[in-house]
């Protein structure tokens, strides 16, 4: 079930004003949302139901005898026992053709020609984020940092909360679980910027994401027929569509949350701002980046020991988060490339320009120029995460260029079309370190902003259903 179907639409008339209606009683309405949340994610295929169910109910029971033993090795070995259950699932259902196919190909180029294996195993949407919510829940009852819920009700709504399991954010228990424990309260401040978000995800979606789909798509998966600008303007179209599809599933998943009364953490923060790696790890996909620096970086020894192992740690742990998008080596490519900026930038640039840019100490000249720089890292790194093969992204980034053909002016004209305005909006928020800026403006530009994102939606939306970038992760 698309958040940009008619199908949810419909879904959603009908939970909300029988969630309203039962407003004071908590337990009422938290049964009611998980039975909403079975549903939706039900909607894709029912059969993964119960491996939701399993993989909830075996860490909602670990947790809670993590909690009562006094026995240390018994605490880290009821850990270690959640977390192999839980990486032996995703690894099965996530890996297992990628590993066999890359296997078979392997033994062939030393001459061992061996059948692929007959079995294909489908993946379960949202395998990715709902397990690691689940890892992260025990890992911090072991760590005492959360009291395990008493309430399984409680428990597997935190997991199942329609909103974000099937492409997050990922939530943390510490932030969310509390959440479903108490009575929601809503008022105006918070049911308008649930509605903002909502609008202005749609937009990103459906109007920025879905049309720029329609410029790289047809020359990433025709790469060798286009050269010097088209290249160009493909790589800056899927550069938008990624941000605009997954920064404005956050926005509709936050947004929804909001009329019911939770708090989901913020995912994006203009994440094309950033000047440098660091700094864009700390905007992009925030859910994801805070959680590997948080449950894998720090365990590993993040930079505490010499310089040498915290460059390895760094490298290692982009190279798991490329891993954690998907079983394919392009994935695998981009963490390696994200691990590997990150590393020379703590090598050679050592200036923290982003804590504080515009405080005066650094020239605006400055400024821009590192943010410009850090723009067409990504840009470098988005090609390599969109392409199917290695040889297909080096293939693109050596035939980027200034030629042109007869398609590039207009090209060039639908990307600047629905990108500029995005920037600027952008731009407003950035100036003013708000993202619900808007909200808060006087009635008559709220309602000509209102106005205008409306007829964009209903003018420019893409009218098919296109399924989100990161539901595949």
């Amino acid at each position: 079930m698309l958040f940009n179907s008619r199908t949810f639409l419909a879904f959603f008339a009908a939970v909300y004003p029988a969630y309203l209606a039962l407003d004071g009683k908590r337990r009422a309405q938290n049964l009611l949302l998980l039975a909403a949340s079975l549903v939706f994610y039900g909607f894709w295929d029912w059969r993964f139901l119960g491996l939701l169910a399993l993989s909830s109910g075996i860490d909602f029971v670990t947790a809670q005898k993590i909690r009562d033993t006094n026995d240390p090795k018994r605490k880290k070995a009821l850990l270690i026992a959640s977390l192999g259950m839980n990486l032996t699932v995703l690894g099965f259902f996530k890996y297992f053709n990628f590993f066999a196919a890359s296997t078979v190909a392997g033994l062939g180029a030393f001459g061992l020609h061996v059948p692929a294996p007959a079995l294909s195993i489908a993946l379960p949407v949202g395998i990715s984020f709902y397990t690691f919510q689940a890892m992260s829940y025990c890992i911090d009852v072991y760590r005492g940092d959360l009291e395990p819920t008493r309430s399984p009700l409680d428990y597997a709504l935190f997991i199942a909360f329609f909103p974000h399991l099937v492409a997050g954010p990922i939530q943390r228990p510490v932030v969310l679980l509390p959440q479903m424990a108490k009575d929601r309260t809503l008022d105006w401040s918070q049911i308008h910027a649930g509605l903002f978000l909502i609008v202005w995800g749609y937009l990103k979606k459906v109007v920025i994401a879905d049309n720029m789909a329609r410029i790289a798509n047809p020359i990433f998966d025709h790469w060798q027929d286009h050269r010097g600008l088209d290249v160009v303007v493909a790589a800056l179209a899927f550069t938008f569509q990624i941000y605009g599809d997954f920064s404005g599933y956050s926005d509709i998943a936050r947004g929804l949350s909001k009329l019911m009364g939770f708090e989901l953490l913020l995912n994006f923060r203009l994440p094309y701002f950033a000047l440098n790696p660091t700094d864009f790890w700390q905007r992009w996909h925030v859910s994801l980046s805070t959680w590997l620096r948080d449950y894998l970086y720090i365990p590993l020894g993040g930079n505490r020991g010499s310089g040498r192992a915290t460059y390895r740690n760094l490298f290692l742990t982009m190279l798991l988060g490329g891993l954690w998008h998907g079983a394919a080596w392009n994935y695998v490519l981009w963490g390696a490339y994200h691990g590997s900026i990150l590393v020379l930038y703590r090598l050679f640039d050592r200036n923290p320009e982003h804590q504080d840019p515009w405080s005066g100490r650094f020239s605006r000249a400055r400024v821009l120029g590192k943010m410009a720089l850090m723009f067409g890292f990504t840009v470098i790194g988005w090609v390599i995460f969109r392409s199917r093969t290695a040889g297909q992204a080096l293939g693109m980034l050596t035939r980027m260029g200034v030629g042109m053909s007869a398609s590039t002016r207009d090209l060039f004209a639908t990307f600047a079309f629905f990108v500029i305005p995005l920037l600027g909006v952008q731009v407003w928020q950035y100036r003013s370190g708000d993202l619900l800026v808007m909200t808060r403006a006087k009635p008559a530009v709220l309602g000509i902003a209102y106005g205008l994102m409306l007829t964009a939606i209903l003018l420019f939306g893409v009218r098919d259903s296109v399924e989100f970038i990161y539901f595949q992760f």
